[in-house]
């Protein structure tokens, strides 16, 4: 990281003229331990899983949406596999845990989760065969060549898991971690706070760790993407957040792996009123600021041409030195 700020510094241009896109490249220095990289090999993992919370009505379409939504990725036709395409971005749907078989690649522990808000969304088995799925998707893609991960997820109902995670890691009240998801009314906002308020209060999560949380009130999704999220950093993988719901399964991977929190990215900062809290806890600060609230990883796709751009600069841009020139001086008054 020192070597690629000093870099940075003997670039003709003024000193931190790309600002958060500059400190981003300079972290993934570090991350690899390279002062020069590529990011030609970039890829989604998208993590697809149905949630049995969505029993209590806290969403506009019932679970079956999941599946379509799922099977959309197998031909290429959802938002995040559009936009990849433009970024150049390849992109793996994996079935965690969809209620109906899926035609993208499988690795079931579960189909569907538990109602959260009468019983335990999982067991401690699957919750955790399910996170050690994420932590060896990251590895196979570390063999496979591929130099950044970036996060997605598919499943109706995981705007609500997410909530009750971030409430109960956080200790945060529900108003303040819970928002519309994919579009409610105020009526059913304030359902579904009074689910994840009831749920909340059934498990008595007060001093429960991050697995028991995430066994108790979270989702097949979150379990996969928090293993993701421990598997990059033991690959010395930078992984990119997206939204709410990968932003809670990044911090639940901190509060199992602190230093995991070094190799993650984030790249926007979403709708959803417990994103900002999240990224504070996080010590993360987002480059966009664009009012997105999708999910399937499309913030995190949105970042790469960016991030392209700033490494061309990085890699490219020639020094004071090289074009004689006296440097900016930085001052700190």
């Amino acid at each position: 990281m020192a070597a690629g700020a000093r870099r940075w510094s003997s670039l003709a241009k003024p000193l931190e003229g790309l600002g958060v896109l500059e400190n981003t490249i300079t972290r993934i220095c570090g991350i690899k331990g390279k002062e020069l990289f590529s990011l030609d090999r970039k890829i989604l993992l998208v993590m697809c899983a149905d949630n049995g919370v969505v029993q209590e009505g806290i969403s506009q379409t019932d679970s079956s949406v999941t599946a379509v939504v799922t099977n959309n990725f197998a031909s290429g036709r959802t938002s995040a596999c559009l936009m990849s395409q433009v970024a150049q971005v390849e992109v793996c749907a994996v079935d965690v845990g969809v209620k109906e078989d899926t035609r993208v690649f499988m690795e079931k522990a579960a189909r569907g989760t538990g109602n959260l808000a009468k019983e335990p969304a999982m067991s401690r088995e699957v919750m955790l065969r399910t996170v050690e799925t994420g932590i060896r998707l990251a590895r196979e893609c570390k063999e496979q060549g591929f130099q950044i991960l970036l996060t997605g997820e598919m499943g109706i109902g995981n705007t609500t898991t997410s909530s009750a995670m971030a409430c109960a890691l956080l200790k945060a009240p529900v108003e303040e971690m819970t928002g519309r998801g994919a579009g409610l009314s105020g009526e059913g906002l304030k359902h579904k706070q009074e689910v994840i308020r009831k749920a909340l209060a059934f498990h008595g999560l007060e001093e429960a760790g991050p697995l028991e949380i995430l066994e108790k009130v979270g989702g097949l999704d979150l379990a996969a993407l928090t293993g993701i999220f421990l598997g990059g950093a033991a690959c010395r993988l930078p992984v990119v957040m997206d939204g709410f719901i990968s932003a809670v399964a990044a911090l639940t991977a901190c509060r199992l792996a602190p230093l995991a929190g070094e190799y993650i990215l984030a790249s926007h900062c979403s709708r959803e009123p417990g994103m900002k809290r999240v990224l504070r806890e996080l010590g993360k600060e987002p480059v966009l600021f664009a009012g997105m609230k999708l999910g399937e990883g499309t913030g995190a796709v949105a970042l790469m041409p960016l991030l392209e751009m700033a490494l061309k600069v990085y890699r490219e841009m020639p020094t004071f030195d090289g074009i004689q020139i006296t440097p900016y001086e930085a001052f700190t008054d």
